[in-house]
């Protein structure tokens, strides 16, 4: 640790990141959960890794905190925290209008205040989560586009169909109803990227 963290604003944003990453790590999973009933086993894997991903976020934070914290409290103010829970849709623009503000705003101003305070190394933690989490917004709104246009199983171009249950990989313009090995349905299969 390069000094104190106590009585300082990197302080508080730390501890504002670690609850942040923690609600979006529970959203996530709840978003999942809604696109498993939905039978959309494809975007359930994408907020399940993301779920992943972001408690290993706000470990880092905790982990930072706890350093120099250890069996304190650290009071947080002006902080939200964003309440939405709808349809697969819905989630995925709410996901994406999240990790956009992670990525454009939040981590951003945290990784400023945390040089100017003599954080360096508290800064480059911001910053790196930043550019992961703009990962996370563009495979969000990727997906909501795709569902959106209905494009989630079609394509114009032949194209791969991988079947993330049996592994079966079909050829075609959208994937088929039922799968053929395993008798999953559609919302089963996945778009193999190039």
């Amino acid at each position: 640790m390069e000094k104190s963290l106590k009585g300082t604003k990197t302080a508080e944003n730390l501890m504002k990141a670690f609850s942040g990453e923690s609600q979006a790590r529970n959203r996530y999973t709840f978003y999942a959960e809604k696109a498993q009933q939905e039978k959309q086993k494809d975007i359930y894997q994408v907020f399940d890794e993301t779920a992943h991903n972001e408690k290993y976020h706000a470990e880092r934070f905790f982990r930072i905190l706890n350093q120099e914290f250890k069996g304190e409290q650290i009071a947080v103010f002006n902080a939200g925290y964003p309440v939405e829970l709808g349809t697969t849709l819905e989630n995925l623009e709410a996901a994406a209008a999240g990790e956009h503000e992670e990525n454009s705003i939040l981590y951003p101003t945290w990784a400023k205040e945390a040089k100017e305070e003599g954080f360096i190394q508290i800064a480059d933690v911001f910053d790196l989560v930043a550019q992961v989490e703009v990962k996370h917004e563009q495979r969000f709104k990727e997906y909501a586009e795709r569902v959106k246009n209905n494009e989630m199983y079609k394509q114009t171009g032949t194209v791969q169909w991988l079947c993330l249950e049996c592994g079966h990989i079909h050829v075609g313009l959208e994937a088929p109803g039922v799968c053929p090995i395993c008798q999953r349905p559609q919302g089963s299969f996945k778009l193999l990227q190039g």
